[in-house]
């Protein structure tokens, strides 16, 4: 009966962790909308806000950190699950940084805003690939919520295509540069914009491969199983 009873506890202390990492999410999916709007608006005192409540997701990562230490001491629980609270952890960390690129959006967001002069259409250079991420972090996180492996497959690998528009969008941006000097300023503010929402993509790709580890108990990381798998998830 103590060991019924320590599984239970271990269970409900589990399931409180998971539901503040996902309201962690939560902050960090609107942070990154909020940064791309006021990128878009040129709205200071939004990426002001923005920047700030950062702060916040600092705050979560911390107290979640010190939870899942205390709950592995606490409960010192078995292989199996020793591997969720260690996967979750690692999650916890890319929400952290998902805030930390969307800070970096939020201040060239001001940057531009505060020079106010821009010969390019900022917002318009970086609009697909900032869609394609947002989608991606939504779903890692819906995957993480449901530990849904098939739509973890799925989302691993549409990270490729963020990094090809990003590709895309560094040369789009070095031609601008080339051809007009005076686009050299806001250019390199959307550039850094640019990568900070490629690395989005990678972070939200972690978050689905760590659903897979979960759910599986393999490290997927630097392999190829996400493309190996897809054509199983397609055909169900």
């Amino acid at each position: 009966m103590t060991g019924e009873h320590s599984s239970k506890q271990y269970d409900m202390d589990l399931e409180t962790i998971r539901s503040k990492v996902l309201l962690m999410g939560g902050l960090v999916e609107s942070q990154f909308q909020d940064a791309i709007a006021s990128f878009r608006s040129g709205n200071v005192a939004q990426a002001e806000q923005i920047i700030k409540a950062d702060e916040n997701v600092n705050n979560l990562e911390v107290s979640l950190d010190d939870a899942c230490s205390h709950l592995i001491v606490k409960r010192q629980p078995a292989a199996n699950d020793l591997r969720t609270v260690m996967a979750t952890i690692k999650v916890i960390t890319d929400l952290e940084r998902i805030g930390d690129e969307s800070s970096k959006i939020a201040r060239a967001a001001k940057n531009i805003s505060e020079r106010g002069v821009t010969a390019i259409n900022h917002y318009e250079t970086i609009r697909v690939m900032a869609a394609s991420a947002g989608n991606m972090l939504h779903d890692a996180l819906d995957a993480f919520a449901r530990l849904d492996g098939k739509q973890a497959i799925k989302l691993i690998a549409q990270d490729q295509l963020v990094d090809h528009e990003f590709r895309s969008v560094m040369r789009m941006l070095i031609t601008f540069m080339m051809e007009d000097p005076r686009t050299i300023s806001s250019a390199l503010d959307t550039l850094w914009v640019a990568k900070a929402i490629e690395r989005v993509g990678d972070h939200a790709k972690n978050i689905a491969e760590y659903v897979i580890y979960i759910i599986e108990g393999k490290d997927i990381r630097h392999t190829d199983y996400a493309v190996s798998h897809l054509d199983d998830t397609t055909a169900n």
